[in-house]
């Protein structure tokens, strides 16, 4: 993707962030999810009184996208209200690799410092449909 195009998804991603309800924690993240015909999903946490009952940003833009039929999806921007770059929970990173494993994540913190990953260095040893095909052999 180009420069201008993640500047565009970033963009959006710290819009999404404005949206978070984080009253709790106070840690604010947003998400800009593209997929392969050029859409972009948002995504923001949501944080609940019952802690365990919240929503990353991630799962929030990946089930907005996947509720209105989109499979196919080329970069996803995570944008932290923190002073260092936020990567996706473990939660996160399993359903990223079941639905998006080819995604290129951009992650970028509240100084505008920048990390590039590949879904597949986020999650090396996957669990996925063929470890199940892998057990029942």
């Amino acid at each position: 993707m180009s420069e201008k195009g993640n500047a565009r998804l970033v963009k959006q991603a710290t819009v999404a962030m404005e949206r978070a309800l984080a009253n709790s924690s106070k840690f604010k993240v947003g998400v800009a999810l593209l997929t392969k015909n050029q859409k972009i999903y948002q995504g923001c946490n949501i944080e609940t009184i019952t802690s365990n009952l919240g929503v990353c940003a991630e799962r929030v833009a990946l089930f907005k996208a996947l509720s209105e039929g989109e499979r196919e999806f080329k970069v996803m921007a995570i944008v932290a209200s923190s002073g260092q770059v936020c990567t996706p929970c473990g939660i996160c990173r399993q359903l990223l690799w079941e639905f998006a494993p080819e995604l290129e994540i951009i992650m970028v913190d509240r100084h505008g410092r920048t990390l590039v990953k590949q879904m597949r260095d986020l999650l090396p040893l996957p669990f996925d449909r063929s470890t199940l095909k892998k057990s029942a052999e």
